[in-house]
């Protein structure tokens, strides 16, 4: 079972900038697909980006050219740039990883971001 911790999150002002971390417990090169997936108080959780093992990447359409997903396999990490950030990207953010051979997926307990107008 891999563990994930997420790490960076806080409270910044609109127009400011984080970068949110994700360390797994052992190795992340055979896991297909890591990513970031946020939830906002009373909203469903929702993908904001993600990685494949081939460094592919998917965003969501609010944040594309402002946020940047990158994946260390040699570190066990992932990373999440989020650049001019608005009030609407408040929400605790997951890291996630999906096994697609197996089905298996993980789960970090999440960091809180919160953006002030």
């Amino acid at each position: 079972q891999v563990q994930l911790v997420e790490s960076g999150g806080g409270l910044v002002q609109a127009g400011g900038s984080l970068r949110l971390s994700c360390a797994a417990s052992e190795t992340i090169w055979s896991i297909s697909t890591m990513g970031w997936y946020r939830q906002a108080t009373g909203k469903q959780r929702e993908l904001v980006a993600a990685i494949t093992q081939g460094g592919r990447t998917n965003y969501a359409d609010s944040v594309k050219g402002r946020f940047t997903i990158s994946r260390d396999n040699a570190k066990n990490m992932v990373h999440l740039q989020m650049n001019s950030l608005k009030p609407e990207d408040t929400g605790v953010y997951y890291c996630n990883g999906f096994r697609s051979f197996s089905g298996q997926e993980y789960w970090g307990q999440g960091t809180q971001v919160t953006v002030s107008s």
